[in-house]
């Protein structure tokens, strides 16, 4: 049965996004699904029709609702007069289905499995055919990632962790293709960013922004917002586990 994958490039370059969001096209037995249209942008549009061509689309999917991803879906869906399919409603998106755990979404001879992810976002999807995965902003290609809810996303990267895996085709940067070390990598990179929280407060940080002075010394300002984010998420996960105090 075969299998296609196209990527058409969003241009919404920048230090949150790297080159742009990647919008997807899996094609088998001559239909396609969109996956990620990606932010309002007529260019992109434009782009993304003229890479389908004559080609037939069955649906336009969404992994999560942020504004790299989500908000040129339902006007795709309007042009090729299809339906648009995500978790839940966000930020200039609207489902016209809602997918959840388990749901399927069928493109010609295969059928997409959903998988709920959250952690990056409550709402977060990833999309598996095979030993294929899409993984949105759960996984990233050489970069990791902004997290809302550490416990939930380390509990998402060990259920990838037990797929079998050959490729990944994630949100920004380039495909994956050693799955299964960059998952590894994910959950070791976590637990080490947690330990170094746990040093910094032992050292003295009394607060989100003292903590990513120490943790992220070395890496550039610009995305300091981020990672107040992820060190938030980080106290979170440490609270309910009581390993530190709720002040």
């Amino acid at each position: 049965m075969s299998v296609r994958i196209e990527r058409v490039l969003a241009p919404n370059a920048g230090p949150f996004t790297g080159p742009g969001t990647n919008t997807w096209l899996l094609e088998s037995d001559g239909e396609i699904v969109v996956i990620d249209p990606g932010p309002i942008s007529d260019a992109h549009l434009d782009a993304i029709l003229a890479a389908v061509g004559r080609r037939s689309v069955t649906s336009v999917l969404v992994t999560h609702t942020h504004s790299d991803h989500a908000p040129l879906a339902n006007p795709l869906a309007r042009e090729l007069e299809v339906p648009a399919y995500g978790h839940a409603p966000g930020p200039e998106f609207e489902p016209d289905l809602r997918l959840t755990e388990g749901s399927t979404v069928t493109v010609g001879g295969i059928a997409l499995e959903v998988i709920h992810t959250p952690g990056h976002s409550d709402d977060h999807l990833c999309f598996l055919t095979g030993r294929l995965l899409f993984t949105g902003d759960h996984i990233m290609g050489g970069s990791s990632v902004m997290v809302e809810d550490m416990g939930s996303y380390l509990r998402s990267l060990e259920r990838l962790q037990s797929l079998d895996l050959d490729r990944l085709y994630p949100g920004h940067g380039p495909e994956v293709e050693q799955p299964q070390e960059v998952i590894s990598w994910y959950i070791a990179h976590r637990l080490q960013r947690e330990q170094e929280v746990l040093e910094a407060i032992a050292e003295g940080a009394v607060d989100v922004d003292s903590i990513v002075e120490s943790v992220y010394w070395n890496v550039d300002r610009s995305l300091h917002p981020l990672a107040a984010r992820s060190v938030a998420a980080h106290l979170r996960k440490l609270e309910e586990e009581g390993r530190i105090p709720r002040t």
